[in-house]
Order: structure tokens, then C-alpha cells, then sequence
């Protein structure tokens, strides 16, 4: 199994994830070929908490420019953990 590390990334800091909060549901950035059961196994070891569920989605680049320089974002993997009852994450 690959250190918890190699998989979590960062957790994604949003309008819409601050407010998933409330709902016990928490999003991280993580590795493109990381599967539910390694994303689970790596948030338990992390942060000593129970998850429920895991849902993940692949983010597609988008076109950006900043002045005369054009390019785009990057592609990541998003996972949204959901935690069981009384447990939480301090991030």
C-alpha cells in the first residue's frame, strides 16, 4: 500500500467545499490514478477518522490568459470524503 502521502495532495479551499463542511463532507486534491479504497485507507491513516464515502471526479483543464499570455489550468483527481457521525477533520 502507498504511504497516505503519495495519494492526499491538498485539500481543496471553495465557497462550495467550506460549505459541504456542515455536511461532515471534505475535499482534497489527489493523485490521478488513486482509487476509492487507497483515497479511503489514506484519509484514516492521515487523520485518524472513520469515512463513510468516497466520491471522486476528474477536473478538466480550462483556458485562461492573463494579459497577452494565454494557457491553461491543470487536470486533477477531486475526491469528496464523506465522514461518519462525530467525526471531523481540522484543516
Amino acid at each position: 500500500m502507498k504511504h497516505y502521502s503519495d495519494i492526499i495532495y491538498s485539500p481543496v479551499i471553495t465557497e462550495k467545499s467550506m460549505q459541504d463542511r456542515q455536511k461532515n463532507v471534505y475535499t482534497f486534491k489527489v493523485a490521478k490514478n488513486a482509487t476509492k479504497d487507497e483515497i479511503k485507507y489514506a484519509i484514516e491513516e492521515a487523520f485518524k477518522v472513520t469515512v463513510k464515502g468516497v466520491n471522486t471526479l476528474n477536473t478538466k483543464t480550462k483556458k485562461r490568459r492573463v494579459g497577452r499570455y494565454a494557457g491553461t489550468t491543470k487536470a486533477y483527481k477531486k475526491a469528496m470524503v464523506t465522514l461518519a457521525e462525530g467525526s471531523h477533520i481540522d484543516l
